[in-house]
């Protein structure tokens, strides 16, 4: 294939990452929103370059004509988690969707089962539709989901690959298990307190969505000409953001809101 049946050639896949990245960081958002703790901390995607596709169909045996059916991840995302139980519950959403708008293929659990070299990661191969200005078509893409020790680990591996062209010196072959298992041990050792820290993020999370309520309704007030009620609410405001009273500011929070409410309703 020439560049110009290449880039059209990709095109499917470019949308199906776009699409499934959206898909995964609303699932984060919406949680987040609600106030429920998400297992998804962010999303990243990537098509694969033309020279990777065609090394990887040379290494595989794989014709032109079958990369499309034998090439599993010319379309991948990688979803990012904060713990180890957390890449599980974003597996069982991935599950939950199969047959409605994802079809899953094949799943490789190298978190229970990981590679010799060290590697860690969940990966779960789909087909996915995609509509084309030619019409819809199942393309293959893959999912990866992984700590962020685990991908920290993987991205220094690929640089090393790339740098030593797959052979990488036994020395640092031994350094990178190494690596590899003191990261899982971090994971681990994070695994044994995370609701500690899950319960300090929620707490973290309701703060913040509070103080960012107060603050866009009195500049409503601001903009709606409620200069002094602003003004008021400003101040009481910054004395209950130094004390650090959530409580106080939940109630400030929902007086601002009434006020603001009898505004819209009036105007």
């Amino acid at each position: 294939m020439d560049n110009i049946q290449w880039k059209k050639f990709l095109i499917p896949y470019e949308n199906a990452v776009e699409e499934l990245k959206v898909k995964f960081k609303s699932i984060r958002n919406e949680l987040r929103t609600i106030g429920e703790y998400s297992p998804i901390e962010f999303v990243t995607g990537r098509v694969k370059k033309v020279s990777s596709i065609l090394e990887k169909a040379k290494k595989l045996d794989v014709s032109p004509e079958e990369i499309p059916d034998k090439i599993e991840d010319i379309a991948g995302i990688r979803i990012m988690c904060q713990f180890v139980e957390d890449i599980y519950t974003v597996v069982d959403y991935i599950r939950d969707r199969n047959g409605e708008d994802l079809e899953i293929v094949l799943e490789k659990d190298y978190i229970t089962n990981f590679k010799d070299s060290g590697y860690r990661s969940y990966h779960v191969v789909i087909k996915y539709p995609i509509h084309t200005a030619l019409g819809p078509k199942k393309i293959l893409a893959e999912i990866q989901i992984r700590t962020l020790a685990m991908n920290f680990w993987a991205i220094i591996e690929h640089s090393l690959k790339y740098k030593y062209k797959q052979l990488i010196p036994p020395h640092i072959e031994d350094r990178l298990k190494k690596a590899s298992d003191a990261a899982f041990k971090l994971d681990q050792e994070m695994s044994e307190i995370r609701h500690e820290i899950r319960q300090a993020q929620k707490v973290f999370e309701v703060r913040s969505n509070i103080v960012s309520s107060i603050l866009q309704n009195i500049q409503s007030l601001y903009i709606t000409g409620k200069v002094k009620e602003a003004n008021e609410f400003q101040e009481r405001f910054n004395r209950l953001w130094e004390k650090g009273d959530t409580i106080e500011l939940k109630i400030l929070d929902k007086e601002i809101s009434n006020l603001t409410q009898k505004q819209q309703q009036y105007d």
